[in-house]
């Protein structure tokens, strides 16, 4: 009981007095003292501190007497102070905000590379890349090896490839798909994203961000492709009739009749 007490921010022998009391009320400090086998000093100081905590009462006369307050009244005096420090806490030492979403330039083959190993490091749980299939040698080996630790592991390959990951999604592009520059995105953990590119006039080059528009764009971009891959999968005869082959048609009605050459 005296180690429960102390929870409550009682010294040991402030404990033992309120036992004391609680066990035979209207003592006097020298009963106390007598029963606690303690001297009289400290007993007094503690009844003193006992009195200041709400936790012992005393009754004037010809000899003072202490009387414990009632262990049910004590404890939610406890929960109230308890709960008003609490709120004072949260109210003046509110979590700081985050800082602002940042964004790091990375450029060349040795400083890209170096900056995107350590992240596919240090993912815990899912990798979302998307690249083209004759940039993936770049990145291979750190993928199949974050896959060996647990990571999922989701490659989105612009172009064949013979990668022995578990989750591997295909697109096929034709000529009117092509640029000059072969892009890239890497999302770990939905928390940082790498967009770059390869090939064309500038050298190999990407940003880093933990920015959440930019997470937020490549989760639904991601999922846009899962939807529009099992559509295909269950409509391709449809598709293929209503739009034609790789939708040239619907992309024909777009950017040639209604002009929409983004």
């Amino acid at each position: 009981m005296i180690e429960q007490l102390k929870k409550l921010g009682m010294t040991e022998l402030e404990s033992r007095c309120y036992i004391t009391l609680h066990e035979e009320p209207d003592l006097t400090g020298y009963e106390v003292a007598k029963r606690v086998a303690v001297s009289r000093a400290n007993v007094y100081a503690a009844l003193r501190s006992l009195t200041e905590k709400g936790a012992c009462r005393s009754m004037e006369g010809e000899t003072v007497r202490y009387n414990a307050v009632p262990i049910e009244e004590l404890v939610r005096l406890f929960q109230s102070q308890f709960e008003q420090t609490s709120k004072a806490l949260i109210k003046e030492l509110k979590t700081p905000p985050r800082p602002a979403p940042a964004f790091y330039n990375w450029q060349g083959n040795k400083g890209l590379d170096l900056a995107i190993q350590r992240v596919i490091a240090n993912t815990e749980q899912v990798i979302v890349l998307e690249i083209w299939a004759e940039d993936l040698s770049w990145v291979g080996e750190s993928l199949l090896e974050a896959e060996k630790r647990g990571v999922t592991v989701v490659l989105i390959s612009i172009g064949e490839t013979d990668i022995a990951l578990e989750h591997v999604i295909v697109r096929q592009l034709e000529d009117q798909w092509h640029t000059n520059e072969r892009k890239f995105s890497v999302l770990c953990d939905s928390k940082t994203v790498f967009i770059g590119s390869f090939g064309g006039t500038l050298k190999p080059s990407s940003v880093e961000t933990d920015h959440p528009a930019i997470i937020e764009m490549l989760k639904n971009n991601f999922y846009h492709d899962l939807i529009m891959q099992q559509i295909e999968h269950d409509f391709a005869s449809d598709l293929h009739h209503r739009y034609g082959e790789n939708y040239t048609k619907l992309l024909k009605y777009y950017i040639h009749e209604k002009g929409w050459k983004v």
